[in-house]
């Protein structure tokens, strides 16, 4: 639809169809409270006869009708509008809250309109538009891809005590279902019935009870040194870092024994090459894993070495983000000259962007004059050169992800990391803040200049939204796909912050409108009696006037017939 569009496109739009569909189906009930109440209301003072179908035809008899309503017809009528009012809104509100929408307009939209010929934005009139929005839609698409996360934590040694001391499991099903398709992905291949211990494992990986899979693992370590069954141990069973360790080490030791194996026959045919591929998986994972162990005991310098070391042995293998699992171990050395390098390769153009990558650059613009940063003397004296690059580094690190400052500056509780994250989403927020809050902190004033600054993002971003100002615009899927990362108990960060739809207002307004008129008519029967005559007359004057010109026009046997009928 056009900017300047004609008034029966603006009918066609989803809050007009809406506004019809609410009306016909509010004008029908009450329609069919009047039928209900008016017989035992309006005869209850001392009536007897009721009138026939004829009084309804000339103004006399329209007066007749509402003379003859009682103060009771008017308290039940309001009342009971005021009822339906109020649960029509606590079901729209909660549908709401569940499904981001309003009831009302989804309805409309998707039923009443295609009924009454209303036109779909997907037609051949709307394709220049569509096809126009086409790159960014992809865009959009790609952006909500869910992602293994570097920086998970382990399963045994770190999600399992969270569940013992708190009895809340902090990963979903949904996050639990990726990771189990991940790991059928990076260690099974379609060679692996020719090896007793690999089929375990190929079943194993399968699993969906824990206890099975761990049982499974003892199982295939009976029959041989099986590297994958140690990671699985390793992630699910291993209650310390240490344990976890240990095992890994002992699946490095089988892991390379393989890879070394199948890098030699890796040629002889696409079967050989599918298992090199697995066992490169396998001993990249447990290298960058023994990593992540080494920075979690406290060997940091060793995490980075090893680290490096990867990297520089699958310089392709960009699937595991292990240069994020880098950038935050040099930052807990404070070695940002080495960081800077790090971002200086990767925060590329033409590479995919991350909270890690965004934030890490603005945190070492930002370390640059956050300790001798003032809200005041800026306003007077204005920003320096850097201050305004620190500061554009921050308005880029916020469009990218607009959830984390909540989590860095502490406004909003965190919890732990999902095993997956949404880029751009409340996932990835939680995933970074948890990891680099520590590294803000220690920069002198550092979350003093973003919690300054990161509000003016949104000044510069063009609302609704339609296109982006640094990035591509806003996935609009986020929210969708965190509620399924995240646990319950945890409250979805959405952005933008979605407004109240209308027909929730409008119901609450009704419903307290109702409400009112029935509680003055209770108190007040006679004088809110008379209003309510006063406004039914003025209401039916059009009515009145219309009926009487068509009593003047017809010939009155066929008006006598047709009152009759």
């Amino acid at each position: 639809m056009v900017e300047n569009g004609t008034g029966l496109e603006q009918l066609k739009s989803p809050i007009a169809w809406s506004w019809t569909y609410f009306w016909t189906v509010w004008f029908f009930v009450m329609l069919f409270l009047v039928y209900i109440l008016r017989v035992p209301l309006r005869y209850s003072d001392n009536l007897t006869e009721a009138p026939g179908p004829a009084m309804f035809g000339t103004e006399s008899s329209l007066s007749m009708f509402l003379n003859t309503l009682t103060p009771k017809f008017y308290v039940a009528l309001t009342g009971t509008s005021s009822l339906i009012s109020g649960l029509i809104l606590i079901f729209e509100w909660w549908y709401f809250r569940k499904y981001g929408t309003s009831f009302i307009e989804q309805v409309s939209v998707s039923h009443l309109r295609p009924l009454l010929g209303g036109v779909d934005n997907s037609s051949p009139t709307n394709s220049n538009s569509s096809n126009g929005d086409a790159d960014s839609n992809r865009q959009s698409v790609s952006e909500c891809k869910v992602w293994r996360n570097p920086l998970n934590l382990f399963r045994g040694a770190e999600y399992n005590r969270y569940t013992w001391v708190t009895g809340r499991e902090p990963l979903t099903y949904y996050d639990m279902n990726l990771s189990a398709q991940d790991h059928q992905t990076f260690f099974t291949c379609d060679s692996d019935h020719l090896r007793p211990a690999d089929a375990i494992m190929q079943k194993a990986w399968r699993e969906r009870n824990p206890q099975a899979r761990i049982s499974a693992a003892h199982e295939a370590l009976e029959l041989e040194d099986c590297a994958t069954a140690s990671i699985l141990l390793a992630e699910e069973e291993a209650t310390t870092i240490m344990e976890a360790e240990k095992l890994f080490k002992q699946a490095l030791k089988a892991g390379e024994g393989c890879y070394r194996r199948s890098q030699q026959l890796q040629y002889h045919g696409a079967q050989y090459e599918a298992q090199h591929r697995r066992d490169t998986n396998v001993v990249v994972y447990i290298k960058r894993r023994l990593a992540m162990c080494s920075r979690k005991l406290g060997r940091t310098r060793e995490a980075v070495k090893m680290l490096r070391d990867l990297m520089k042995e699958f310089p392709l293998l960009s699937m595991f983000n292990i240069h994020e699992n880098l950038l935050e171990s040099l930052l807990e050395l404070q070695n940002y000259a080495d960081v800077q390098a790090v971002l200086a390769k990767y925060d590329d153009i033409s590479l995919p962007k991350s909270a890690t990558i965004c934030y890490t650059a603005a945190l070492l613009k930002a370390r640059a004059v956050s300790d001798k940063f003032s809200p005041e003397a800026a306003s007077r004296r204005g920003l320096s050169t850097a201050e305004m690059n620190a500061v554009e580094a921050i308005h880029r690190a916020v469009e990218f992800n607009p959830h984390v400052p909540k989590y860095l500056l502490e406004m909003k509780s965190l919890i732990l990391p999902p095993e997956h994250i949404l880029k751009r989403g409340d996932s990835e927020a939680i995933a970074y803040a948890f990891f680099h809050l520590q590294h803000w902190k220690r920069v002198e004033g550092a979350l003093n200049l973003l919690h300054c600054t990161w509000e003016g993002t949104f000044r510069m971003i063009p609302y609704p939204l339609e296109k982006g100002h640094l990035f591509y615009p806003y996935p609009i899927c986020t929210e969708t796909a965190d509620r399924e990362l995240l646990p319950m108990f945890h409250e979805v960060s959405v952005y933008p912050k979605k407004e109240l739809p209308f027909f929730i207002l409008f119901t609450a307004g009704l419903c307290s409108f109702t409400a009112m008129l029935a509680l003055l008519t209770h108190q007040f029967p006679e004088l809110m009696g008379v209003f309510a005559k006063a406004f039914l007359s003025t209401l039916f004057a059009p009515l009145n006037f219309i009926m009487e010109k068509v009593e003047s026009i017809l010939p009155s046997s066929l008006w006598h017939q047709l009152t009759r009928i």
